[in-house]
């Protein structure tokens, strides 16, 4: 438990002239429980330490931001310890994990703003062409062998705008951003930029894939790359993924 807190709640305890018995009266806790906290042996959860606060009058985001470093302000933010740790995972990654981590973050910020768009204005649709082939997370499959299976209705969002077909996902190399039988949104490119994800025949064989400088990346650190070859070409970048088959 971080040094800090256990201090403020100690100092709390003692200025609001309490023992550690009526404290734990009046939050439902054992004395002992208290005691284990204010020794750091183990530490409040959330709306434990919320309670302490208002028994002490004192403020507990002026103390998560003295603790942690943090900007917290008031009750317009509010962080819990488990977020803390999930902090300290991501400054322990190195620059791959990092990346990905913050790539997923931002996929999905971007995916429940436009639900949340959607929800507030009248639903669009409009129709593209899906193909049965899948792309390959995994070992690959043949791409482009026939017409369209069909095609499907998808939500006419600013993010899906240039999505020119659908294709099925087969595998898992790609977790935790994509996941096996997904449906994905393409815009119809030959070129993408390092580090976006996108549609790439290899040796006639599809895969999706983060393109590297000299491989295909799999996001899923148990999957091996592919590596470039001379035959090698994009057949469009990933814009997205509906949330139903």
């Amino acid at each position: 438990m971080n040094k800090y807190i256990i201090e403020k709640l100690k100092e709390g305890r003692a200025n609001a002239k309490l023992k550690q018995s009526e404290v734990a009266e009046k939050i439902g806790i054992k004395g002992n429980t208290l005691s284990n906290y204010e020794n750091g042996v183990s530490e409040p959860d959330i709306d434990t330490f919320c309670a302490l606060c208002d028994i002490y009058n004192v403020d507990p985001s002026s103390i998560l931001n003295e603790a942690y470093g943090l900007n917290v302000q008031g009750d317009e933010f509010k962080i819990k310890p488990s977020e803390i740790e999930h902090i300290k995972k991501y400054r322990a990654l190195d620059q791959h994990g990092q990346e990905t981590v913050s790539y997923i973050l931002n996929q999905e910020t971007e995916r429940v703003r436009q639900i949340n768009q959607a929800a507030s204005t009248p639903a669009a649709t409009r129709m593209i062409n899906y193909y049965y082939r899948l792309a390959s997370a995994g070992t690959g499959q043949i791409i482009f062998d026939m017409p369209p299976t069909k095609r499907i209705e998808i939500p006419d969002i600013p993010a899906f705008r240039k999505a020119d077909y659908a294709i099925g996902v087969n595998g898992n190399s790609m977790e935790p951003i994509y996941h096996d039988g997904e449906t994905l949104l393409v815009e119809m490119t030959d070129h993408i930029e390092i580090g976006e994800v996108g549609i790439f025949s290899v040796n006639n064989e599809c895969f999706v894939k983060k393109l590297g400088k000299t491989e295909l990346i799999s996001l899923n650190p148990e999957k091996d790359n592919i590596p470039l070859n001379e035959t090698a070409r994009c057949m469009g970048r990933v814009v997205g993924k509906l949330e139903y088959a």
